[in-house]
């Protein structure tokens, strides 16, 4: 275990949801195809000015910066090994490869290779006498595998008493005995992490990581769809007149069959979801305690506090295979197929006996639509109703960490609010995301979670803080 003191902190920074990712070759043809994920659109320069910044309001001191998940976005990750030595399908060959160790070690090479300076300053910032906290997300749960983690220490160029400045923890992190620090997304449904505690499950003479809803959405639907930012809700969440106007005024041409792509990515991602479900954890249970130890020691808490914490877990909503069709919008795409399967079998009858017109089918679907609009419009989608923090929840993780603040990711919501006797923050969001798919219209990004001493002794303040530029902020 390191030697460093992580115990102690003065000074604080917060950060989530970076989402860095391989950058994206401009589309010869449509170059409005994943154009947010294109070199254009890294933000690599500015996070080694939000770390110059941060070490000049700390004057001098040494800060504690708490990188808290999404900071790698493994699942937008669709490129592959070429001359890989294991099988790759055809499948993880479009949509991005399956969560197993070889390829999640293959997938942070290739984020590293193209942040040189993104590294390049975090290992400078360590250098300089100050330390880094990685809390994994929903979207790079991949760091699980030891591998992965070294590879990125690796590219920090770090000495080995320097890599011990640098921790890797499972989902939350306690700083200073006053601030409770995790992703969110253990309160998602559609985006809870099951057991890190044991974050592996067994394949065919394999182990990988089970992932969750959300992230296989992202991989089997979103990756094949790259008009969409997945980094904005509004920006593949709308109306069907809007989907319309987006797709004849940007996609008629670069992807005719969109809604091929869609159902296909759909259909993959239940199967995935259902699959995994069956999937039997791997476990050693002769090194359960040690490994609740190691969390503890990491997390500066004890092995009780991370046996409460994770009992905080919301339901899997993996586990109800109807929820996920309706917020996939497979309930209604299989309705309507077995209606027109129906009504064609039942006129193909009629046609062989009295010699009718199939076109006469057309009547029962005319009087089956208002149906299907009525089944359409009773379907809510429960995806946006967890972005909201849950002020239960917050007041017991807080009882159980025995700590007053408590900061989040995940929603790309910045906030900062008084929710019962819990002060709540919310670092919102670095990702590249747009209102618009032509990537003019950002919106508010790049804030980050400030801690310093307060003028009471022992105390510290919170502050929400928005990264201008080199010079300052607003």
């Amino acid at each position: 275990m390191t030697t460093e003191d992580f115990s102690k902190a003065n000074y604080t920074a917060i950060i989530s949801d970076l989402h860095l990712c391989e950058a994206e070759p401009v589309h010869p043809k449509y170059p409005l195809w994943k154009k947010f994920k294109t070199k254009e659109f890294f933000f690599d320069d500015d996070f080694e000015g939000f770390l110059k910044l941060i070490s000049s309001k700390a004057n001098g001191e040494r800060i504690e910066l708490v990188l808290n998940g999404d900071i790698f976005d493994f699942d937008s990750v669709t490129s592959y090994p070429k001359d890989a030595v294991y099988k790759i399908s055809w499948l993880e060959k479009i949509r991005g490869m399956k969560p197993r160790e070889e390829r999640s070690l293959y997938k942070i090479d290739r984020i590293v290779d193209d942040h040189p300076l993104f590294f390049s300053a975090l290992s400078e910032f360590i250098k300089a006498g100050n330390r880094a906290v990685f809390v994994m997300g929903n979207h790079d749960v991949e760091l699980h595998y030891k591998s992965v983690q070294k590879s990125l220490l690796n590219s920090l160029r770090l000495t080995p008493d320097l890599e011990d400045r640098v921790r890797f923890n499972e989902w939350f992190y306690i700083s200073n005995q006053d601030t409770l620090i995790e992703h969110g997304n253990q309160y998602d449904p559609y985006c809870v992490y099951d057991d890190p505690i044991n974050p592996f499950v067994k394949g065919y003479n394999y182990h990988y990581i089970k992932l969750p809803f959300g992230n296989l959405a992202s991989r089997y639907i979103m990756n094949g769809m790259g008009f969409f930012n997945p980094h904005f809700d509004s920006n593949y969440i709308m109306g069907i007149k809007e989907y319309v106007r987006i797709f004849f005024k940007y996609m008629l041409k670069a992807q005719p069959f969109l809604v091929i792509s869609w159902f296909m990515g759909s259909v993959w991602t239940l199967f995935y979801t259902v699959k995994d479900q069956f999937a039997e954890p791997l476990k050693n249970p002769l090194k359960t305690e040690e490994r609740v130890n190691e969390i503890a020691t990491k997390a500066n808490a004890t092995p009780r506090q991370v046996r409460e914490l994770k009992e905080l877990f919301v339901e899997n909503s993996s586990r109800d295979p109807m929820l996920i069709m309706k917020e996939l919008w497979l309930d209604r795409a299989f309705l309507i197929m077995f209606s027109f399967y129906l009504v064609y079998l039942l006129f193909s009858i009629l046609k062989s006996i009295f010699d009718i017109s199939l076109f006469w089918s057309l009547i029962p679907l005319m009087f089956l639509f208002p149906f299907f609009l009525f089944y359409s419009k009773s379907i809510v989608s429960h995806v946006s109703g967890y972005k909201e923090p849950d002020e239960k929840i917050l007041a017991i993780a807080g009882h159980i960490s025995a700590v007053s603040r408590i900061v989040f990711g995940h929603t790309h919501i910045p906030r900062h609010e008084m929710i019962g006797g819990i002060e709540h923050l919310n670092s919102g969001t670095w990702s590249p995301g747009y209102l618009d798919i032509e990537c003019t219209k950002p919106i508010d990004l790049k804030n980050f979670v400030w801690i310093s001493p307060s003028e009471h002794e022992g105390k510290r303040n919170a502050e929400l803080v928005k990264y201008k530029n080199l010079h300052g902020v607003k």
